[in-house]
Protein backbone atom coordinates (compact mmCIF):
# COMPACT_ATOMS: atom_id res chain seq x y z
CA UNK A 1 0.00 0.00 0.00
CA UNK A 2 1.12 3.51 -0.81
CA UNK A 3 1.80 5.57 2.07
CA UNK A 4 -1.05 8.41 1.84
CA UNK A 5 1.94 11.01 2.96
CA UNK A 6 3.92 10.39 0.32
CA UNK A 7 0.61 10.78 -1.99
CA UNK A 8 0.33 14.23 -0.47
CA UNK A 9 4.04 14.91 -0.90
CA UNK A 10 4.66 13.64 -4.24
CA UNK A 11 1.98 14.00 -5.85
CA UNK A 12 2.97 14.20 -9.58
CA UNK A 13 5.66 11.27 -9.37
CA UNK A 14 2.47 9.61 -8.11
CA UNK A 15 0.31 10.79 -10.75
CA UNK A 16 3.01 9.85 -12.78
CA UNK A 17 3.54 6.14 -11.90
CA UNK A 18 -0.23 5.39 -12.01
CA UNK A 19 -0.39 6.52 -15.29
CA UNK A 20 2.56 4.58 -16.95
CA UNK A 21 0.93 1.82 -15.25
CA UNK A 22 -2.22 2.60 -17.36
CA UNK A 23 -3.94 3.74 -14.36
CA UNK A 24 -5.84 7.05 -14.65
CA UNK A 25 -4.19 10.10 -13.18
CA UNK A 26 -7.46 11.36 -11.43
CA UNK A 27 -7.14 8.68 -9.08
CA UNK A 28 -4.77 10.66 -7.26
CA UNK A 29 -6.96 13.73 -6.78
CA UNK A 30 -9.65 11.86 -5.52
CA UNK A 31 -7.60 10.31 -2.84
CA UNK A 32 -6.96 13.42 -2.10
CA UNK A 33 -10.17 15.01 -1.87
CA UNK A 34 -11.05 12.71 0.68
CA UNK A 35 -7.55 12.84 2.58
CA UNK A 36 -8.47 16.64 2.89
CA UNK A 37 -12.13 16.32 3.65
CA UNK A 38 -10.67 13.65 5.94
CA UNK A 39 -8.56 15.76 8.27
CA UNK A 40 -10.43 18.94 7.79
CA UNK A 41 -13.13 16.72 9.82
CA UNK A 42 -10.97 15.63 11.94
CA UNK A 43 -9.56 19.01 12.92
CA UNK A 44 -13.32 20.53 13.60
CA UNK A 45 -13.84 16.98 15.73
CA UNK A 46 -10.87 17.41 17.66
CA UNK A 47 -11.86 21.53 18.14
CA UNK A 48 -15.22 20.12 19.44
CA UNK A 49 -14.13 18.07 21.59
CA UNK A 50 -11.68 20.29 23.45
CA UNK A 51 -14.30 22.85 23.52
CA UNK A 52 -16.52 19.98 25.37
CA UNK A 53 -13.62 19.45 28.14
CA UNK A 54 -13.22 23.21 28.85
CA UNK A 55 -17.54 23.77 29.07
CA UNK A 56 -17.39 20.50 31.19
CA UNK A 57 -15.20 21.73 33.83
CA UNK A 58 -16.87 25.12 33.56
CA UNK A 59 -20.26 23.52 33.85
CA UNK A 60 -18.91 21.68 37.67
CA UNK A 61 -17.84 25.13 38.99
CA UNK A 62 -21.12 26.91 38.00
CA UNK A 63 -23.12 24.05 39.50
CA UNK A 64 -21.28 24.50 42.51
CA UNK A 65 -21.91 28.43 42.65
CA UNK A 66 -25.50 27.78 42.24
CA UNK A 67 -26.01 29.02 38.85
CA UNK A 68 -28.51 28.46 36.12
CA UNK A 69 -26.75 26.05 33.55
CA UNK A 70 -29.95 25.51 31.84
CA UNK A 71 -28.42 26.76 28.43
CA UNK A 72 -25.04 25.47 28.25
CA UNK A 73 -26.40 22.54 28.69
CA UNK A 74 -28.72 22.32 26.01
CA UNK A 75 -25.48 23.70 23.87
CA UNK A 76 -23.59 20.99 25.31
CA UNK A 77 -25.37 18.65 23.64
CA UNK A 78 -25.62 20.02 20.37
CA UNK A 79 -21.84 19.84 20.30
CA UNK A 80 -22.17 16.01 21.50
CA UNK A 81 -24.68 15.93 18.91
CA UNK A 82 -22.37 17.23 16.19
CA UNK A 83 -19.33 15.30 17.34
CA UNK A 84 -21.50 11.88 16.24
CA UNK A 85 -22.22 13.13 13.28
CA UNK A 86 -18.31 14.14 12.33
CA UNK A 87 -17.24 11.05 13.85
CA UNK A 88 -19.90 8.67 11.36
CA UNK A 89 -18.86 10.78 8.64
CA UNK A 90 -15.32 10.58 9.30
CA UNK A 91 -15.14 6.57 10.07
CA UNK A 92 -17.42 6.55 6.14
CA UNK A 93 -14.50 8.34 4.60
CA UNK A 94 -11.66 6.09 6.06
CA UNK A 95 -13.27 2.95 5.02
CA UNK A 96 -14.46 4.43 1.42
CA UNK A 97 -10.40 5.37 1.60
CA UNK A 98 -8.84 2.29 2.75
CA UNK A 99 -11.23 0.58 0.10
CA UNK A 100 -9.65 2.49 -3.01
CA UNK A 101 -6.21 2.68 -1.40
CA UNK A 102 -6.09 -1.16 -1.27
CA UNK A 103 -6.75 -0.87 -5.40
CA UNK A 104 -3.93 1.07 -5.84
CA UNK A 105 -0.79 -0.39 -7.41
CA UNK A 106 2.93 0.17 -6.39
CA UNK A 107 4.57 3.24 -8.00
CA UNK A 108 6.89 1.52 -11.08
CA UNK A 109 10.71 2.29 -10.08
CA UNK A 110 12.70 4.93 -11.96
CA UNK A 111 14.55 2.32 -14.02
CA UNK A 112 11.45 0.26 -14.89
CA UNK A 113 10.84 0.72 -18.95
CA UNK A 114 8.20 2.25 -19.84
CA UNK A 115 5.64 0.64 -22.38
CA UNK A 116 2.43 -0.07 -22.22
CA UNK A 117 2.38 -4.07 -22.76
CA UNK A 118 5.11 -7.27 -22.54
CA UNK A 119 6.03 -6.45 -26.67
CA UNK A 120 8.05 -3.17 -24.27
CA UNK A 121 9.50 -5.57 -21.90
CA UNK A 122 13.81 -5.13 -22.50
CA UNK A 123 15.51 -8.41 -22.47
CA UNK A 124 18.85 -7.35 -19.75
CA UNK A 125 20.77 -10.77 -21.01
CA UNK A 126 20.90 -13.95 -22.40
CA UNK A 127 22.50 -17.51 -20.98
CA UNK A 128 23.31 -20.41 -23.08
CA UNK A 129 22.78 -21.64 -26.52
CA UNK A 130 19.56 -23.44 -28.00
CA UNK A 131 21.00 -26.78 -28.67
CA UNK A 132 21.43 -27.57 -32.17
CA UNK A 133 19.26 -30.71 -32.58
CA UNK A 134 19.77 -33.69 -35.81
CA UNK A 135 15.93 -34.29 -35.59
CA UNK A 136 12.18 -32.50 -35.08
CA UNK A 137 12.22 -31.30 -31.88
CA UNK A 138 8.88 -32.67 -30.03
CA UNK A 139 6.98 -30.76 -27.53
CA UNK A 140 6.80 -32.30 -23.67
CA UNK A 141 3.38 -33.29 -23.97
CA UNK A 142 4.82 -36.34 -26.89
CA UNK A 143 8.51 -36.94 -24.77
CA UNK A 144 6.64 -37.68 -21.45
CA UNK A 145 3.55 -39.79 -22.88
CA UNK A 146 6.04 -42.16 -24.32
CA UNK A 147 7.96 -41.97 -21.64
CA UNK A 148 5.04 -42.59 -19.09
CA UNK A 149 6.29 -39.51 -16.83
CA UNK A 150 2.42 -38.06 -17.27
CA UNK A 151 -1.41 -38.95 -17.69
CA UNK A 152 -3.13 -35.95 -18.68
CA UNK A 153 -6.31 -38.38 -19.51
CA UNK A 154 -6.58 -39.90 -16.12
CA UNK A 155 -5.90 -36.40 -14.23
CA UNK A 156 -8.88 -34.84 -16.02
CA UNK A 157 -11.47 -37.68 -15.28
CA UNK A 158 -10.43 -37.00 -11.13
CA UNK A 159 -9.88 -33.26 -11.29
CA UNK A 160 -10.73 -31.88 -14.55
CA UNK A 161 -8.25 -30.11 -16.78
CA UNK A 162 -5.42 -28.38 -15.97
CA UNK A 163 -4.66 -30.51 -12.87
CA UNK A 164 -1.26 -32.86 -14.09
CA UNK A 165 -0.85 -36.24 -12.69
CA UNK A 166 2.93 -37.47 -12.54
CA UNK A 167 3.47 -40.97 -12.58
CA UNK A 168 6.88 -43.12 -12.08
CA UNK A 169 9.72 -41.55 -13.45
CA UNK A 170 7.91 -38.61 -13.94
CA UNK A 171 7.21 -37.97 -10.00
CA UNK A 172 10.90 -38.47 -9.48
CA UNK A 173 11.68 -35.90 -11.61
CA UNK A 174 9.55 -33.66 -9.82
CA UNK A 175 10.92 -34.91 -6.49
CA UNK A 176 14.81 -34.33 -7.39
CA UNK A 177 14.06 -31.10 -9.09
CA UNK A 178 12.36 -29.91 -5.36
CA UNK A 179 14.95 -31.43 -3.66
CA UNK A 180 17.76 -30.03 -5.97
CA UNK A 181 16.55 -26.08 -5.73
CA UNK A 182 15.95 -26.40 -1.96
CA UNK A 183 19.13 -27.57 -1.48
CA UNK A 184 21.00 -24.82 -3.47
CA UNK A 185 19.26 -22.04 -1.93
CA UNK A 186 19.82 -23.19 1.60
CA UNK A 187 23.51 -24.34 1.22
CA UNK A 188 24.71 -22.09 -1.23
CA UNK A 189 22.44 -19.10 -1.09
CA UNK A 190 22.23 -19.23 2.75
CA UNK A 191 18.28 -19.20 2.99
CA UNK A 192 16.03 -20.48 5.58
CA UNK A 193 13.95 -23.30 4.60
CA UNK A 194 10.45 -23.38 5.45
CA UNK A 195 7.57 -26.11 5.48
CA UNK A 196 4.21 -23.27 5.22
CA UNK A 197 0.67 -23.50 4.98
CA UNK A 198 -0.88 -23.33 1.78
CA UNK A 199 -4.26 -21.88 3.00
CA UNK A 200 -4.24 -18.45 3.93
CA UNK A 201 -6.76 -16.09 4.83
CA UNK A 202 -8.21 -12.84 3.21
CA UNK A 203 -5.83 -10.68 5.49
CA UNK A 204 -2.73 -12.68 4.33
CA UNK A 205 -3.94 -12.04 0.89
CA UNK A 206 -4.17 -8.52 1.41
CA UNK A 207 -0.96 -8.07 3.09
CA UNK A 208 0.94 -9.26 0.15
CA UNK A 209 -1.62 -7.64 -2.81
CA UNK A 210 -3.39 -10.88 -4.16
CA UNK A 211 -6.69 -8.86 -2.44
CA UNK A 212 -8.61 -7.80 -3.74
CA UNK A 213 -7.28 -7.45 -7.13
CA UNK A 214 -6.83 -11.25 -7.98
CA UNK A 215 -9.43 -12.87 -6.20
CA UNK A 216 -11.14 -14.38 -9.45
CA UNK A 217 -7.72 -15.70 -10.04
CA UNK A 218 -7.79 -17.98 -6.78
CA UNK A 219 -9.29 -21.20 -5.04
CA UNK A 220 -11.36 -20.13 -2.06
CA UNK A 221 -12.87 -22.47 0.74
CA UNK A 222 -16.53 -21.36 0.56
CA UNK A 223 -17.24 -22.19 4.03
CA UNK A 224 -14.29 -20.24 6.31
CA UNK A 225 -12.29 -17.35 5.60
CA UNK A 226 -9.24 -19.54 3.49
CA UNK A 227 -7.71 -19.18 0.05
CA UNK A 228 -5.39 -22.28 -1.32
CA UNK A 229 -2.52 -20.15 -2.07
CA UNK A 230 -1.47 -18.99 -5.90
CA UNK A 231 2.33 -18.52 -4.75
CA UNK A 232 4.69 -19.37 -1.54
CA UNK A 233 5.20 -15.77 -1.38
CA UNK A 234 2.03 -15.36 0.37
CA UNK A 235 2.49 -17.77 3.68
CA UNK A 236 6.16 -16.68 3.51
CA UNK A 237 5.74 -12.73 3.48
CA UNK A 238 2.89 -12.84 6.06
CA UNK A 239 5.17 -14.80 8.83
CA UNK A 240 5.92 -11.58 9.88
CA UNK A 241 2.62 -9.74 9.61
CA UNK A 242 1.97 -7.49 12.22
CA UNK A 243 5.25 -7.70 14.11
CA UNK A 244 8.37 -5.61 14.82
CA UNK A 245 11.24 -7.80 13.24
CA UNK A 246 14.21 -7.60 15.90
CA UNK A 247 16.69 -10.11 14.14
CA UNK A 248 19.25 -8.50 11.97
CA UNK A 249 18.35 -8.24 8.44
CA UNK A 250 18.52 -9.18 6.10
CA UNK A 251 16.18 -12.59 6.64
CA UNK A 252 16.08 -14.96 3.40
CA UNK A 253 13.71 -17.75 3.32
CA UNK A 254 12.71 -20.15 1.14
CA UNK A 255 9.74 -22.65 0.71
CA UNK A 256 8.63 -25.81 -1.55
CA UNK A 257 5.20 -25.53 -2.05
CA UNK A 258 2.07 -26.49 -4.67
CA UNK A 259 0.68 -23.32 -5.67
CA UNK A 260 -3.34 -23.00 -6.75
CA UNK A 261 -4.41 -20.86 -9.62
CA UNK A 262 -7.60 -20.60 -11.54
CA UNK A 263 -6.51 -18.66 -14.15
CA UNK A 264 -9.65 -16.82 -15.40
CA UNK A 265 -9.54 -15.75 -18.37
CA UNK A 266 -6.91 -17.98 -19.55
CA UNK A 267 -8.64 -20.59 -21.32
CA UNK A 268 -7.55 -21.64 -24.79
CA UNK A 269 -4.42 -20.22 -24.12
CA UNK A 270 -1.64 -22.46 -23.63
CA UNK A 271 -3.53 -25.11 -21.77
CA UNK A 272 -2.54 -28.67 -23.31
CA UNK A 273 0.08 -30.26 -21.22
CA UNK A 274 2.26 -28.26 -18.06
CA UNK A 275 2.42 -24.70 -20.04
CA UNK A 276 -0.57 -23.74 -18.00
CA UNK A 277 -2.36 -25.59 -15.32
CA UNK A 278 -4.25 -24.62 -12.19
CA UNK A 279 -1.72 -26.62 -9.49
CA UNK A 280 1.46 -26.62 -9.97
CA UNK A 281 5.21 -26.75 -7.36
CA UNK A 282 7.21 -24.17 -7.22
CA UNK A 283 10.13 -23.43 -4.94
CA UNK A 284 9.74 -19.93 -3.42
CA UNK A 285 12.67 -17.44 -2.19
CA UNK A 286 11.34 -14.30 -0.13
CA UNK A 287 13.70 -11.50 1.40
CA UNK A 288 13.32 -8.99 4.69
CA UNK A 289 15.67 -6.14 4.03
CA UNK A 290 16.58 -2.40 4.72
CA UNK A 291 15.31 -0.21 2.54
CA UNK A 292 18.76 1.08 1.40
CA UNK A 293 19.30 -2.28 0.27
CA UNK A 294 16.85 -3.44 -1.13
CA UNK A 295 17.66 -3.28 -4.97
CA UNK A 296 20.81 -4.50 -4.25
CA UNK A 297 19.46 -7.70 -2.92
CA UNK A 298 16.73 -7.99 -5.78
CA UNK A 299 20.24 -8.24 -8.07
CA UNK A 300 21.14 -10.85 -5.78
CA UNK A 301 17.77 -12.58 -5.61
CA UNK A 302 17.39 -12.54 -9.79
CA UNK A 303 21.03 -14.41 -9.40
CA UNK A 304 20.35 -16.91 -7.12
CA UNK A 305 17.44 -18.28 -9.29
CA UNK A 306 19.87 -17.34 -12.41
CA UNK A 307 22.04 -20.01 -10.50
CA UNK A 308 19.27 -22.71 -11.20
CA UNK A 309 19.19 -22.64 -14.33
CA UNK A 310 23.19 -22.55 -14.88
CA UNK A 311 23.44 -25.50 -13.01
CA UNK A 312 20.83 -27.36 -14.74
CA UNK A 313 22.21 -26.39 -18.38
CA UNK A 314 19.35 -24.62 -19.80
CA UNK A 315 19.34 -22.05 -21.86
CA UNK A 316 17.55 -18.62 -20.68
CA UNK A 317 16.83 -14.51 -20.96
CA UNK A 318 16.33 -12.14 -18.43
CA UNK A 319 14.01 -9.45 -18.88
CA UNK A 320 13.17 -5.91 -17.04
CA UNK A 321 9.27 -5.72 -17.14
CA UNK A 322 7.66 -2.45 -18.00
CA UNK A 323 6.00 -0.47 -16.29
CA UNK A 324 2.59 -2.03 -18.55
CA UNK A 325 3.51 -5.54 -17.60
CA UNK A 326 4.63 -5.19 -13.58
CA UNK A 327 2.62 -6.99 -11.42
CA UNK A 328 0.07 -5.10 -9.10
CA UNK A 329 2.42 -4.96 -5.97
CA UNK A 330 5.62 -5.40 -7.93
CA UNK A 331 8.15 -1.79 -8.11
CA UNK A 332 10.72 -3.50 -10.31
CA UNK A 333 10.48 -6.99 -11.46
CA UNK A 334 12.54 -9.27 -13.81
CA UNK A 335 11.26 -12.27 -15.71
CA UNK A 336 13.35 -15.45 -16.45
CA UNK A 337 12.30 -17.26 -19.22
CA UNK A 338 13.59 -20.54 -20.46
CA UNK A 339 13.66 -21.67 -24.22
CA UNK A 340 11.97 -24.56 -25.28
CA UNK A 341 12.58 -26.21 -28.95
CA UNK A 342 9.30 -28.11 -28.66
CA UNK A 343 7.32 -24.73 -27.88
CA UNK A 344 9.87 -22.59 -30.71
CA UNK A 345 9.20 -20.41 -28.04
CA UNK A 346 10.28 -18.83 -24.54
CA UNK A 347 8.75 -19.58 -21.32
CA UNK A 348 8.77 -17.67 -18.19
CA UNK A 349 9.94 -19.37 -15.06
CA UNK A 350 10.83 -17.13 -12.37
CA UNK A 351 10.08 -13.76 -11.39
CA UNK A 352 12.07 -11.84 -9.06
CA UNK A 353 10.84 -8.22 -8.04
CA UNK A 354 11.09 -5.70 -5.12
CA UNK A 355 7.86 -5.06 -3.83
CA UNK A 356 10.04 -1.80 -1.72
CA UNK A 357 7.38 -0.91 1.50
CA UNK A 358 3.90 -1.99 -0.62
CA UNK A 359 3.39 -5.51 0.72
CA UNK A 360 4.99 -4.39 4.63
CA UNK A 361 2.28 -1.83 5.00
CA UNK A 362 -0.49 -3.86 4.01
CA UNK A 363 0.78 -6.29 5.83
CA UNK A 364 2.39 -4.17 9.37
CA UNK A 365 5.98 -5.61 9.02
CA UNK A 366 8.61 -3.10 10.51
CA UNK A 367 11.41 -3.50 11.74
CA UNK A 368 14.28 -1.99 14.35
CA UNK A 369 16.68 0.56 12.58
CA UNK A 370 20.32 0.86 14.45
CA UNK A 371 19.06 4.05 15.86
CA UNK A 372 16.12 1.80 17.52
CA UNK A 373 13.09 3.56 15.60
CA UNK A 374 10.93 1.08 14.10
CA UNK A 375 10.48 1.41 9.75
CA UNK A 376 8.91 -0.42 7.25
CA UNK A 377 10.83 -3.33 5.84
CA UNK A 378 11.26 -3.97 1.81
CA UNK A 379 10.10 -6.82 0.57
CA UNK A 380 11.53 -9.05 -2.34
CA UNK A 381 10.42 -12.44 -3.57
CA UNK A 382 11.26 -14.56 -6.56
CA UNK A 383 10.64 -18.08 -8.36
CA UNK A 384 13.34 -20.72 -7.36
CA UNK A 385 11.76 -21.88 -9.69
CA UNK A 386 8.43 -22.31 -10.62
CA UNK A 387 8.25 -26.58 -11.63
CA UNK A 388 6.13 -27.30 -14.64
CA UNK A 389 7.95 -25.07 -17.17
CA UNK A 390 11.11 -26.16 -15.76
CA UNK A 391 10.12 -29.64 -16.52
CA UNK A 392 9.14 -28.42 -19.92
CA UNK A 393 12.44 -26.92 -20.62
CA UNK A 394 14.34 -29.82 -19.45
CA UNK A 395 12.44 -32.52 -21.57
CA UNK A 396 12.56 -30.54 -24.50
CA UNK A 397 16.45 -29.14 -23.58
CA UNK A 398 17.60 -32.61 -23.34
CA UNK A 399 15.55 -34.94 -25.50
CA UNK A 400 17.53 -37.18 -27.50
CA UNK A 401 16.91 -39.04 -31.01
CA UNK A 402 15.79 -42.06 -29.73
CA UNK A 403 12.87 -40.33 -27.84
CA UNK A 404 15.09 -40.75 -24.07
CA UNK A 405 16.03 -37.84 -22.18
CA UNK A 406 19.48 -36.58 -20.40
CA UNK A 407 19.28 -36.26 -16.83
CA UNK A 408 21.89 -32.82 -16.06
CA UNK A 409 24.75 -33.81 -14.53
CA UNK A 410 23.88 -31.41 -11.37
CA UNK A 411 20.33 -33.22 -11.21
CA UNK A 412 21.65 -37.13 -11.57
CA UNK A 413 22.53 -37.34 -7.47
CA UNK A 414 19.31 -36.16 -6.87
CA UNK A 415 17.51 -38.78 -9.26
CA UNK A 416 19.82 -41.73 -7.47
CA UNK A 417 21.89 -42.19 -10.42
CA UNK A 418 19.82 -41.83 -13.14
CA UNK A 419 21.62 -40.40 -16.40
CA UNK A 420 18.77 -41.16 -18.81
CA UNK A 421 15.09 -41.25 -19.16
CA UNK A 422 13.88 -44.02 -20.79
CA UNK A 423 10.14 -45.68 -21.68
CA UNK A 424 9.13 -47.57 -18.75
CA UNK A 425 9.37 -50.94 -20.39
CA UNK A 426 12.86 -49.92 -21.41
CA UNK A 427 14.25 -48.30 -18.18
CA UNK A 428 14.44 -51.46 -16.44
CA UNK A 429 16.71 -53.23 -19.30
CA UNK A 430 20.39 -53.02 -19.45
Amino acid sequence: MIDIKKIRHATETIREGLVARGQPGTTVDTLLAMDTRRRALLQETESLKSQRNTVSKEIGNRRKAGDDITETQRQMRGIGERISVLDREVADIETKLSEQMAWLPNIPHTSVPRGSSAADNEVVHAVGESKELSFDPQDHITIGERLGLFDFRRASRMSGSGFPLLIGQGARLQRALIGFMLDMHVRNHGYTEVWPPVLCTSDAMTGTGQLPKLADDMYRLPDDDLYLIPTGEVPLTNMYREEIIEQPLPIRLTAYTPCFRREAGAAGRDTRGLIRVHQFDKVEMVKFVEPSTSYDELEKLLVDAEDVLRALELPYRVLSLCTGDLSFAAAKCYDIELWCPGQNDWLEVSSCSNFEDFQARRAGIRYRTKEGKTDYVHTLNGSGVALPRLVVALLENNQLSDGSVRIPDALVPFMDGCEILRPADEATQP
